[in-house]
């Protein structure tokens, strides 16, 4: 790579940890400006062109990147669980660790989720598709090597994406003690989807 690549590369990564830091609990993305996202990364605001058309497009590239750094943590996750029965545990626990280290990319997430931009909606709403998918081709793996095969995991799994997700707006700007009862509730309530889904649709 040449060296007005790597340039190039460092001051893309600027701009988008520039704006990632100006999220907070009380400032979503649509809030920001152009200006504001290049002060933060030490940029001329003209330079900002160079590497996004606007901010839309700098929001989007947040959010795919946010979506796919989640979903390939999840991914070494599963492949860590070794024992029977630590699957949810060891993915909630995964996500709160996530959680922790990248608060502002779940805080994107998050808010604009609801937000007023339909490109962030859809682009968001896709994410949560893929974990969706993921998750249903992974329990139904488990189900086929467990011999149940008569539950619908397609419903299931997306019960288990919008709960985790649920958990984590809250869990977001909570303390340690929270954030502890929330992980617990959140796995406690994962285990009677799971439970009731099996029992529900048994043969």
């Amino acid at each position: 790579m040449s060296i007005r690549q790597e340039q190039k590369n460092r001051t893309r990564r600027a701009i988008l940890d520039g704006a990632l830091r100006q999220l907070s609990q009380n400032r979503s993305f649509s809030n920001l400006s152009l200006r504001e996202v290049t002060r933060e990364a030490g940029i001329a605001a003209n330079s900002f062109y160079r590497h996004f058309d606007n901010m839309d497009e700098l929001g989007l590239t947040l959010v795919d990147e946010a979506g796919m750094s989640l979903r390939q943590l999840l991914r070494k996750a599963r492949e860590r669980i070794a024992e029977p029965g630590t699957a949810i545990e060891t993915s909630v626990n995964t996500f709160m660790e996530f959680l922790l280290a990248h608060p502002n990319h779940f805080r994107l997430l998050l808010k604009e989720r609801a937000g007023n931009t339909e490109a962030f909606r859809q682009a968001i709403q896709k994410e949560l598709d893929y974990f969706s998918e993921e998750l249903r081709d992974y329990l139904e793996q488990r189900a086929k090597n467990a011999g149940r095969q008569h539950v619908n995991w397609e419903i299931v799994a997306d019960a288990m994406v919008n709960l985790v997700f649920a958990m984590g707006s809250k869990a977001l700007d909570a303390n340690k003690t929270e954030r502890s009862k929330l992980s617990e509730n959140c796995k406690q309530q994962l285990e009677m989807i799971m439970t009731g889904a099996i029992h529900l649709q048994a043969p």
